[in-house]
């Protein structure tokens, strides 16, 4: 199962503690959707990376997809020659959804030939040229694209040894080599990768990411930030799953109420207690968490 399989899996099972307001995080995301099947990004202009976000968090949610007017939307980018690695990515991953059948013939090869020239001597993908190194997010990038697109990522041995690179002293892992201290997305990441890929990874990984969970609920995005955050909360939830690590009660608890404490009645969840703006990309990643909290 692709990494975009799983996440959307786990996703629709958060319906079990919406209950009621299932509804309104449904019409959030049909919200989303422009009426010319694009996602809107934070100041409200189409985006392909939130349109990414808005299907997702539809099919999670079992709403029917205008399929037809999101594939008149991504035909637009063509072959993708003026994107970024991230969009690069975000265009795959709105063509499977839509139906690789329905792409233009050779597409996917094309995407990918870009998607390579992002990858670093180390085996790893960034999309900073400036980077000569890869990132545990740009593998997360890149390898969801081959999967979207029906393909096998070249020596996946190399990626591996990329985030081997990237490992911290203190157990977890960085998007910088020789950091001295661990972030969450990042090792939420490369743990999800690395298992995904059929590799064992250290348990003392699972003690880090709990180590990172806030008194009032939810996981920090580094050690001692300030608050915690919605992303780092729906990755580390995941990547523990993969570790099959059990959350206690009491985290478990705590987690809940943190959801519960970014949620809006218009039907979308805040990143984080600072943040002002509903988006579809922050409410999928809240799914994500009551979907794991659901289990």
């Amino acid at each position: 199962m692709s990494l975009r399989l799983q996440l959307l899996q786990v996703a629709r099972l958060s319906t079990r503690l919406l209950g009621d307001s299932t509804e309104l995080v449904r019409d959030f995301f049909r919200q989303q959707l422009s009426s010319d099947g694009a996602g809107f990004d934070r100041d409200n202009r189409p985006d392909l990376y939130y349109t990414i976000f808005a299907l997702a968090g539809l099919q999670a949610l079992d709403e029917q997809l205008p399929r037809e007017k999101v594939e008149a939307f991504l035909w637009s980018h063509g072959d993708g020659a003026s994107l970024d690695f991230v969009h690069l990515s975000a265009l795959a991953r709105c063509w499977a959804v839509v139906g690789r059948e329905r792409m233009p013939r050779g597409i996917d090869r094309t995407l990918l030939e870009r998607i390579e020239t992002f990858r670093k001597l180390d085996g790893g993908y960034d999309g900073d040229a400036k980077l000569t190194h890869g990132t545990a997010y740009g593998a997360f990038v890149a390898l969801g694209a081959y999967q979207d697109l029906g393909h096998i990522l070249p020596h996946p041995i190399k990626l591996i040894q990329n985030l081997k690179r990237l490992e911290t002293p203190d157990g977890a892992w960085s998007n910088v080599p020789g950091a001295r201290v661990g972030a969450t997305n990042a090792t939420a990441g490369a743990v999800t990768l690395i298992r995904h890929l059929g590799f064992p990874v250290n348990d003392r990984v699972g003690n880090w990411l709990l180590a990172q969970l806030h008194e009032q609920g939810g996981f920090l995005a580094v050690p001692g930030a300030p608050m915690p955050d919605l992303l780092s909360t729906a990755t580390t939830l995941h990547a523990l799953a993969s570790l099959e690590r059990r959350l206690p009660s009491e985290v478990h608890e705590r987690c809940l109420n943190f959801l519960d404490s970014l949620w809006d009645a218009q039907g979308g969840f805040y990143g984080h207690w600072a943040d002002d703006h509903l988006d579809a990309e922050y409410t999928f990643y809240a799914l994500l968490a009551l979907g794991h909290l659901s289990l």
